[in-house]
Order: structure tokens, then sequence, then C-alpha cells
């Protein structure tokens, strides 16, 4: 754990790494020119789109010669614990195995700063797998051949090398804080309030894949991690003021597109408001609410059809299927054609004039990566680094910035466009879109420039193969 004198020494350099960001450049090393505030965001911006895939850091995923060329901090090497340097090697990026990402593995991978225990962490193998894992399993990056599509969309558009998760753990947290900014269990001032939950759902041996949220049975738990660092089980059931509150208020639309309705990745099912489960948790088996029924759509793949039908709400997530995540061990390596196939929905239709997608991955997946997270606020936020990349006609073209974001700089971002407040005014501690030491992604774009001319992703598979895809999802992992 990080003790408060060292937070306080990090929050100190943040805000002056904060400071100087603003008087240099975020990308390349070249100086900045200044550019005036963008206009208001609805003659820019009216639909912004999040796309959240799995389990990626840079180092293992960005591999990419022209992305460092033009400045990306991408590593080829790493240390382990003991001291030696471990040359990053080429792996698939569908893998027999998958490392543990849990808040421990957080906690050993750190190891106070010093970034070098990606080798402590435990690996799980799949079932009759030979030599498993090999040697330096957690030191590998993704064939570049494997990830072209993301290559493209990072070469053209804004890629962003200083993006952490929020949350130090894995899945569960982390779709928390995307939609809230939060993944305590409680609202601002109820008890508990400071805790967050710091892990995946922890089932009984005796249940095979299980509903998550206020639909899980009532034996299922969730560790949450109180100020002191010492995790607690309880019920994954929680209730707290959403971004969607707010988007509500406005009457702006929002959908968040899921495989299913009981996964760790559908964060609305753990929401108590959001699901309108259909008993008092812990006895509930389906969510039922206006929140859930008018914007929890499932599957995911309907995102395509309703950009083609004109039905592109102004805020969405998209969430992929356990096939198409990245997520190590179960992915079938489609990820980067299921993202390129959204994103060519959009940039090949009307809605490329006015939208924002935002392509960033949930937790960085037990892989390795060489860039020590800031320390913000408490024991548990930030998190190791995940890719980011801001695709619109306003991002700025083959720029890579080098701000300081979280996920809570996403939900500023939508704030700021369609003038909302933060979700959690005056809360302590502070829900992540308040947090006034992280970017709010407003040096991704230049709103003043000759908007960008789409041009289609490349990609393996396109659309209709999602579409026509009757496989049901791979379940997330519950590590």
């Amino acid at each position: 754990m990080l003790s408060r004198k060292l937070l306080a020494c990090w929050g100190l350099l943040i805000a002056t790494a904060s400071l100087l960001v603003g008087l240099n450049a975020c990308g390349g090393g070249a100086a900045a020119k200044s550019t005036t505030p963008p206009p208001p965001s609805s003659q820019k911006v009216q639909h912004v789109v999040i796309i959240f895939q799995e389990n990626r850091t840079p180092d293992n995923l960005f591999h990419d010669a022209n992305l460092i060329k033009n400045g990306a901090d991408i590593a080829s090497t790493g240390k382990n614990s003991l001291g030696q340097t471990i040359t990053l090697t080429p792996t698939s990026i569908v893998t027999d195995y998958d490392l543990s990402h849990a808040h421990q593995a957080f906690v050993d991978m750190y190891d106070g700063g010093k970034m070098d225990g990606a080798n402590t962490i435990p690996i799980s193998c799949q079932a009759h797998t030979v030599d498993c894992p090999q040697p330096n399993a957690g030191f590998r990056y993704v064939t570049p051949s494997e990830v072209q599509p993301y290559f493209a969309m990072a070469e053209q558009y804004t890629f962003g090398d200083r993006m952490f998760q929020t949350n130090q753990g894995p899945s569960f947290p982390a779709h928390q804080f995307i939609i809230s900014g939060t993944s305590a269990p409680t609202a601002p001032g109820d008890a508990q309030s400071d805790w967050f939950a710091a892990e995946n759902l922890g089932y009984p041996p005796t249940l095979t894949n299980p509903n998550a949220g206020c639909i899980a049975p009532p034996d299922v738990t969730v560790q949450l991690i109180d100020p002191a660092g010492i995790e607690h089980p309880a019920y994954p059931c929680y209730e707290h003021p959403t971004l969607t509150d707010l988007l509500n208020a406005k009457s702006l639309s929002w959908r968040y597109y899921t495989p299913g309705a009981g996964s760790i990745w559908t964060a609305p099912n753990a929401i108590q408001h959001m699901c309108g489960p259909n008993a008092a948790p812990p006895n509930a088996t389906a969510c039922g609410g206006s929140d859930w029924i008018n914007g929890v759509i499932i599957p995911q793949t309907q995102v395509l059809t309703d950009i083609s039908n004109n039905q592109l709400p102004a805020v969405s997530w998209v969430i992929p299927s356990g096939q198409a995540s990245d997520h190590a061990s179960i992915n079938d390596g489609s990820g980067p054609s299921w993202v390129a196939s959204v994103v060519n929905a959009i940039g090949n239709s009307p809605y490329w004039a006015n939208t924002v997608i935002i392509l960033t991955w949930d937790d960085w997946g037990g892989w390795y990566d060489h860039v020590a997270p800031p320390a913000v606020l408490n024991s548990y936020e930030y998190g190791f680094r995940v890719p980011l990349v801001v695709i619109s006609p306003y991002s700025k073209a083959g720029f890579v910035s080098h701000t300081v974001y979280d996920f809570g700089s996403i939900l500023k971002f939508i704030e700021a466009t369609f003038g909302l407040s933060t979700v959690a005014p005056g809360a302590s501690p502070a829900y992540a879109d308040a947090f006034t030491n992280t970017g709010d992604l407003s040096d991704c774009f230049d709103f003043n420039q000759t908007p960008l001319v789409f041009h289609t992703i490349q990609a393996q598979f396109d659309a209709a193969h999602f579409l026509n895809d009757k496989r049901p999802p791979t379940d997330p992992d519950d590590d």
C-alpha cells in the first residue's frame, strides 16, 4: 500500500506535471501551438461512444514502430524482481494462459513503484495445455500483424500514452468507474462511501456462470478495500449517483451495449436504481427498472444496427463479447475487427461529422508495463496504464498525448460536452470525474481544424461477421 506521505508527494508531482503539460507540447517533444478554447460542444460534438476493451497495456498491445517514432512511450524491455532486464517478445493476442490482474497482482507488480514484479504474479493455463506458462509469459507484446486495425486508428488520430485505469485491480470495479467515477458501494456521506470494490466477484464452487451485481446469488461477494488498505467481503449490489443520472436529468439519450445481463462487465447490473431488481437484493434474479429496460441493450451488436438506423444515442458504452474482448485466454483474435466494425460504421455514416469515439481498455490484464502509475487520492487509485485512442474529425491527427488521464477523464469530457455537473459534487473522497490533477481529454482535440476525412479501417472481419455470429458470448474472467 502507498503511504499517505507518498500520496501527498505524488499529488505535488502531478500538480507540477499538469502545469508543465499546459506549458509544453503533449506529443513528440515539439512545442504546442496555442489554440483557442473549443466552441460550444453542441456545434461540434453530439455523440460520444466509449468502446471498452479488455486487459491490455500500451507496452503489450501497441508495439507500433510508427507510434514509437512519433514519441509514444512504449518499452521494448522490462525489469523483473531479480534485477534482470527482460526483452519483450512477440506473442499472439490469442493465448492459452491468463495472468492475474487481481488487486494483489497490482501490488506485486508495482512493488512500491519499482515496477519489477510482473514475474511474480500468478498465471493460469487452460486445461490440457503443454509447457504452460512459458518463461517470462507476462513480458510479451502482441504480434503487430494481428492488431493492425488498432495501429491504424492510433496513427491517424490521437493516441494517449499516459492513460491509467483508475482502480488497481480487475474488470468489475473498472466497469463501475467508467459509468460513475467510483466503485464505492454507497452514496457520498454514507457508511463505506470511502471504500472501493477492489476485485471481481467471488463465487462459491457450487455455482457455475452466476450473475453479478444486484442479481447475483445471495452467497456471492466482492472484496471492498477500506482507506487502510484492508479488504472486506460484501454483496455486490451498490447504490450511488452515476453519469447516467445526469444524462437522464437533461433528457439526453444513452445506451449501454453489452453481451449479457449478468456479466461483471455489465456495470448497470450492480447499481440498484439502474438495475431495478425484481426482488429486494440479495434475492433478485433479474433487472427490470426503467434505466435497464431503456438503456441496457443486449446484445452488444445492436450498436451496429442503431448506427445504420440513425438511432445512435448521445452517449454510448460498447462492451465486447469475450471472443472479441482482447482478454487473454478467452478471446479469439477478433477484437481489432470488432472495434474497427464500430468505428467504420460511424465513420462511414453521417454520424462521423459530430461523434467522438473513445477507445480504451478496462485494466492491464497482468501484462508488463514500464510506467509507474501516480497515486492521486488514496491507496486504490491509480492502477496501471491502459491504451487510449481518441477518434473524431477533430482529433489531432497523428498526435501522441502525454497528459495524465484516467477513466474519470472520459466522464469529464462527456460532462463538458453536454453541460453537465460532476456526478457527485463535493463528495469526499472525490469521484474520478472531479479529480483536479488529471486531464479532461481536451488536448486530444483541435476544434478549429478542418475536420478530418474518415478513411475506412481495414480489418479481417466486417460488421456482417459480428451481426451474424450466433455463438453465445464467452464468459468474462473471474480472476
